[in-house]
């Protein structure tokens, strides 16, 4: 999964390169930021925690800990930029943000809550698998996978405003930006939803946390990924259809906070490009 990562990074390097110094900045652009380097520390925690030799229980309870702290943080990024997203599709419509925040903030605090106080319970096991001398947390229960249970119900929510705004639109909205807005949500809640599904399962197929923690952290993983790659795609996209002046110049514009009836495909598209940065 580090190879992976690496290899993902250095390929994306040069038009992250020029992202970075090109882009205005922007909320999207901090949760992006988040999103790319947090798995870093995140790989370094898991190599640490499955290869170091370490005997002490409770060190390895912190290491668990710390590694959870990193995969929360990585995934909530990686989802609130879609949140944006949504909340740009519908034209900037406060009621769906409030929804969505409601249920962000639900599924968070019920997945912190869920997450720590099933560390604190659960005891810790040496690896048995020649070569692997870290340390694992046991997996019985329905606890372990009700954080993915949870982001499985708030990404099905999500994945139907994307639809059911799509649904509504796609007579409208025909421009090139809000097409590769629709396609990059619907492939990463598709993503998310199969992901979460799987880590639905392993708990209850194999009792051995060391089995099923690969497909956790390939979920945190290929989400940042998606969602960091998608990012850059739709800046990169932007920046071909507008240019880096006519962007700027569209971005200082006084954006109202709601959308009316008359706003014509142009000034939809200046919303949208509120959250491409």
């Amino acid at each position: 999964m580090a190879t992976f990562w690496t290899y993902d990074y250095a390929c994306s390097l040069e038009e992250e390169w020029k992202f970075l110094h090109r882009s205005r900045w922007s909320k999207v652009k901090g949760l992006y930021l988040i999103a790319r380097y947090v798995p870093f520390f995140l790989i370094t925690t898991d190599l640490y925690l499955n290869f170091a030799p370490n005997e002490n229980p409770d060190k390895c309870r912190k290491l668990i800990n710390i590694y959870s702290c990193f995969s929360l943080i990585s995934i909530i990024s990686a989802e609130c930029i879609f949140v944006f997203r949504t909340y740009a599709l519908w034209n900037n419509n406060r009621l769906v943000l409030a929804a969505m925040v409601f249920a962000s903030v639900a599924t968070i605090v019920a997945s912190i809550t869920i997450e720590f106080a099933t560390i604190s319970t659960s005891y810790v096991l040496i690896s048995a698998i020649p070569g692997i001398t870290g340390c694992y947390r046991s997996s019985s229960g329905v606890q372990f996978f009700m954080p993915f249970l949870l982001l499985f119900v708030f990404e099905l929510g999500l994945v139907s405003l994307t639809l059911t705004r799509a649904i509504q639109s796609w007579r409208s909205d025909n421009g090139p930006l809000y097409a590769v807005l629709v396609k990059h949500n619907i492939f990463y809640y598709a993503c998310g939803l199969l992901l979460s599904v799987v880590n639905v399962l392993m708990p209850v197929l194999f009792s051995n946390y060391a089995y099923h923690s690969f497909f956790e952290d390939l979920q945190f993983f290929l989400l940042a990924i998606l969602a960091t790659r998608m990012y850059l795609h739709l800046w990169h996209i932007d920046r071909n259809l507008h240019g880096s002046d006519a962007l700027t110049r569209t971005l200082q514009i006084f954006i109202p906070a709601e959308c009316t009836e008359q706003d014509d495909n142009a000034e939809r598209m200046t919303r949208l490009l509120l959250f491409v940065g």
